[in-house]
């Protein structure tokens, strides 16, 4: 008797071990703004589903970049919280979202992307070579610069020199990566 309740306990175990190691596989997926960021989906859609991005996300639907970041790619894109937005000065959102405003809206956003899949391995890599920062150039044209802050916590410097710290890294993309930031990096 005693043989058959360890074996039928050692079947139940293994015909368990599927659903667990199905379980511990969706737990690695990163957790943003509430949601799971699937690598499978793009920028875009992972993007759409995060409570802390949606100013984010109005600003790329204003200024028309959805089928650019749903796009092949790759893209580096460093993305601001909406607590990132509600800190810059009051009406700064708004005046970027009119109509007439699109093309510094764009530049703005365009500012946050760095073409090519960067890591924060591939980054941290970059400021080491660099001798403590690394320039990044975006697809706006201007320039970011990376810089370790402590042992391994990254950070962005924009151009006009205030500083973002990297709160998640390698939020993988099937188009790229994203690593969310607590400042909108300006250009000047």
């Amino acid at each position: 008797m005693k043989k058959s309740v360890v074996w039928t306990i050692a079947i139940a175990l293994i015909a368990a071990a599927p659903m667990a190691v199905g379980a511990k596989m969706t737990m690695q997926e990163p957790v943003v703004g509430g949601e799971l960021m699937f690598p499978t989906r793009d920028i875009v859609d992972n993007a759409v589903k995060s409570a802390d991005h949606t100013t984010l996300v109005a600003a790329v639907k204003a200024a028309g970049l959805v089928e650019t970041l749903k796009g092949k790619g790759p893209f580096t894109v460093f993305a601001p919280t909406n607590d990132a937005f509600e800190n810059l000065p009051a009406g700064t959102v708004e005046t970027l979202l009119k109509a007439e405003n699109k093309p510094t809206l764009t530049r703005v956003l365009t500012y946050h992307v760095v073409p090519g899949r960067l890591s924060s391995d591939e980054l941290r890599r970059r400021v080491k070579a660099g001798g403590g920062s690394a320039e990044l150039k975006t697809a706006s044209g201007g320039t970011l610069w990376v810089m370790l802050n402590g042992a391994s916590n990254l950070v962005l410097k924009d151009e006009t020199g205030a500083i973002a710290d990297i709160s998640t890294y390698d939020v993988q993309q099937s188009n790229g990566v994203i690593h969310v930031i607590d400042r909108v990096v300006m250009p000047r």
